[in-house]
C-alpha cells in the first residue's frame, strides 16, 4: 500500500493504515475532541510561561489517542481516574475546559475550586476521579472504585490510566492481585510514553513489554498502539465487555509519545530532536483529519469552520479564568472535614 501524506503546520504525517470500520460521526468526534485537547494543552503552555499558571504542569500533547479512543467506548456512569498528566481526561468526559483553566489559575470557579491546580483536576458530575500527584497513588484507588461498583450491583467500569514510571511502585502489584481475585471491573492503562520523568523504559526495567506484567496475575494484558484512535476504541471495547460481564481487570499497554517534556521544567536532554519528529509524523490528529478527507466527509471551509470553534472554547477558556476570583481565605478550612461548623478562625 503506497503512502499518502499531507502538510499541516510542516509535519508530514504518513498514513499507516485505511479503515471505514467506524461512522463518520466517530471519526468528525474524534477530530475535534482531539483537537479542543491539542489546542487547550498548548494555550496552557503559553500561560505558564506567562507565569499565569504555577505550580507544576504536564502537557499531554501527542497522547491524545488515549482519551480520545477510549470515550468513545465509554458510557458517562463509567469512571476514570489517573496521575498528574490529567487536564485532558476530563475533557474527553465532557467537563467544560473552561472550569480545567481556572482550576490551573488558582480560580475559586475551578473543577477543585481552586485548591487542586494542575495535577489534582476533579469532577463529580463527570466520574473523573482526579488528578493524583503521588506517583501510582491512583492505582489501588482506581481497583476501590471498581471494588465499590461491584458491590453496588451495577455494571460500571473504571479507566485506571498510569505512567510508565508508576509500573514500578509496590501497590500497584498488590492491586493487581486483588482485582483479578476479586474479579473487580477495572482496566489498567499504562500510558508508555517510554522516558517517565526522563529516564527510559529500558533504563528501569528488566521487563521492556509492560504489558507482561500482568500476565504474573493471570491477568489479559496486551500491548496497544496508542497513536491510533481506532486501536485504542478496539482493545477498550473488547476490556469494557470483559468488565462489564464480570469477569475482571484487563492491562492495556498503550504505547504513546509526549511531544513535550515531562513537565514544563524538563529541557529533555534524554532525547532527540529527530526522534520527537519520528512520532509527530505518526501524529493521531492527523491521522483522523487524513480519513476525513479521503472520505470528503468535510471540506476544507468546514474543516476551518471546526478549528475556529475549536478557538472560540479556548479562548472563553481563558477568559472565564482571568475574570474569576481567587479563594476567599475562609476556603482554607472547608473541605478537609465533613463537619459542616467545624472551627476555624481567619485574621
Amino acid at each position: 500500500m503506497g503512502k499518502v501524506v499531507i502538510k499541516n503546520n510542516n509535519v508530514d504525517v504518513k498514513e499507516t493504515k485505511s479503515t471505514t470500520k467506524f461512522s463518520k460521526e466517530t471519526y468528525l468526534k474524534w477530530y475535534e475532541s482531539m483537537l479542543l485537547m491539542r489546542k487547550f494543552e498548548e494555550k496552557t503552555g503559553q500561560l505558564y510561561i506567562q507565569q499565569k499558571i504555577r505550580g507544576f504542569c504536564h502537557l499531554y500533547i501527542g497522547q491524545e489517542a488515549l482519551v480520545a479512543g477510549s470515550e468513545s467506548v465509554l458510557r458517562k456512569n463509567d469512571r476514570v481516574i489517573t496521575a498528574y498528566r490529567d487536564h485532558v481526561h476530563p475533557i474527553g468526559r465532557g467537563l467544560h475546559p473552561k472550569y480545567i483553566m481556572a482550576e490551573m489559575m488558582a480560580k475559586a470557579t475551578g473543577c477543585s475550586k481552586g485548591k487542586g491546580g494542575s495535577m489534582h483536576i476533579f469532577s463529580k458530575e463527570f466520574n473523573f476521579f482526579g488528578g493524583h500527584g503521588i506517583v501510582g497513588g491512583q492505582i489501588p484507588l482506581g481497583a476501590g472504585i471498581a471494588f465499590a461498583d461491584k458491590y453496588n450491583g451495577n455494571d460500571n467500569v473504571t479507566l485506571c490510566y498510569m505512567g510508565d514510571g508508576a509500573v514500578r511502585q509496590g501497590a500497584l502489584h498488590e492491586a493487581f492481585n486483588m482485582a483479578m481475585l476479586w474479579k473487580l471491573p477495572v482496566i489498567f492503562i499504562i500510558e508508555n510514553n517510554y522516558y517517565a520523568m526522563g529516564t527510559s523504559v529500558e533504563r528501569t526495567s528488566n521487563v521492556h513489554n509492560l504489558y507482561k506484567i500482568g500476565l504474573a496475575y493471570d491477568m489479559p494484558s496486551f500491548p496497544v498502539d496508542g497513536m491510533t484512535c481506532e486501536d485504542v476504541h478496539d482493545a477498550l471495547e473488547k476490556a469494557v465487555a470483559r468488565a462489564r460481564q464480570g469477569d475482571g481487570p484487563t492491562l492495556l499497554e498503550m504505547e504513546t509519545y509526549r511531544y513535550k517534556g515531562h513537565s514544563m521544567s524538563d529541557a529533555q536532554t534524554y532525547r532527540t530532536k529527530e526522534e520527537v519528529k519520528e512520532y509527530q509524523a505518526q501524529d493521531p490528529i492527523q491521522k483522523v483529519l487524513l480519513t476525513i478527507k479521503k472520505n470528503n466527509w468535510l471540506s476544507d471551509a468546514e474543516i476551518e469552520a471546526v478549528e475556529n470553534r475549536v478557538d472560540d472554547i479556548v479562548a472563553e477558556s481563558v477568559k472565564f479564568a482571568e475574570e474569576s476570583p481567587y479563594p476567599t481565605p475562609d476556603e482554607l478550612y472547608k473541605d478537609v472535614y465533613t463537619q459542616s461548623d467545624y472551627p476555624y478562625i481567619i485574621e
